[in-house]
């Protein structure tokens, strides 16, 4: 088990976070070693697993402030948690699971809920829970995610009637916490310990939207949760639309049903206008395609119009932006690859 503890005044420093392999343990220490380890992320539990005389796991422990975000990969595993060792000790934390791979089947007062990929699963600390985890091949891959009670902007009784209610990892404010995460874990080496607790805050404002979204308890949520995910919801719609050439601030504040006004006011506080914004997604879509293997033999004006660019506006804005032209860009970087000539 390795961690990374940054100084307190090392800014510079990676995020704090904890890797546990369960193959630096011997076969006969495994399974009991990552027990112990996640009884210390979630919550004390009880843990059965019929693989448990040569456990294969790894996991990754991120404290981003008082929120902690944990990527996993383990064999089928039944969590308990139960009255008893609830009145033992109660972190009294919120947690939410994006199932990568596997399906993990969540009894609670007698009703199941199959959460696999497309369902969170979602649990109180405070209440007893049975979770029976499986999958057809491999391991289960998750994203764990706990946030303190105290700390979610939701009123309690909003959230606690949320927890339970199937919610949709793929549709709406959902899917804008899931894209996060999934990003959050592949880009996490690249994060800083100064990033810590602006990513804790976002994390705890998309659990908290998601959280109201199925409960219908949005009105609940504070001024600058809304303002965040009505943000993020705008830049997935331009990503989602970056290849029509009339995508303007009209036509994304008439989307969601916003004044032009009003849509301009919400990116002020981003320094940067939509129409900017909307330039320097195109761009970084062509210089990606630019990049990609697979679009080698694309001529340059038809990653243009994917992109929703006239062939003039993307060669002299790529040139202001990059420094070269679009083909120069792409034979610098084809050649830079392994196996390139040059």
């Amino acid at each position: 088990m390795t961690s990374t503890v940054p100084s307190p005044n090392s800014p510079s420093q990676p995020l704090p976070s904890m890797t546990f392999s369960s193959l630096d343990a011997p076969p006969r220490d495994r399974f009991g070693t990552w027990c112990d380890l996640l009884r210390n992320t979630h919550a004390p539990m009880d843990l059965l697993s019929d693989h448990a005389d040569d456990f294969r796991a790894r996991q990754r422990v991120v404290s981003l402030g008082e929120v902690v975000v944990w990527p996993a990969v383990f064999p089928p595993v039944t969590f308990r948690r139960t009255a008893k060792l609830i009145r033992q000790s109660d972190p009294e934390t919120y947690h939410l699971t994006l199932m990568l791979r596997g399906v993990g089947t969540v009894v609670r007062r007698g009703h199941e809920l199959h959460a696999g990929p497309g369902i969170y699963h979602t649990n109180d600390s405070s209440r007893p829970i049975d979770i029976r985890s499986h999958t057809e091949r491999g391991r289960i891959m998750m994203v764990g995610v706990e946030v303190p009670k105290a700390v979610l902007p939701l009123p309690r009784r909003s959230a606690d009637r949320a927890i339970g209610i199937p919610m949709r990892d793929d549709q709406g404010v959902g899917a804008l916490l899931a894209n996060f995460l999934r990003q959050f874990v592949r880009d996490l080496d690249d994060y800083r310990l100064a990033d810590a607790s602006r990513l804790g805050a976002v994390v705890t404002d998309l659990v908290a939207a998601t959280f109201a979204h199925a409960a219908e308890s949005t009105d609940a949520l504070p001024p600058h949760t809304h303002q965040y995910t009505t943000v993020l919801r705008i830049k997935g719609f331009i990503q989602q639309h970056l290849g029509d050439p009339a995508l303007t601030p009209t036509v994304i504040a008439a989307a969601h049903n916003i004044s032009c006004g009003h849509l301009h006011r919400l990116f002020r506080s981003e320094g940067v206008t939509v129409a900017a914004l909307i330039r320097r997604a195109r761009l970084e879509r062509a210089r990606t395609e630019l990049c990609d293997p697979c679009r080698a033999g694309d001529h340059i004006l038809t990653i243009a119009a994917r992109c929703g660019l006239a062939a003039a506006e993307l060669s002299r804005s790529f040139r202001t932006a990059y420094g070269m032209s679009p083909s120069e860009y792409r034979h610098l970087h084809q050649r830079n690859q392994p196996g390139g000539t040059g």
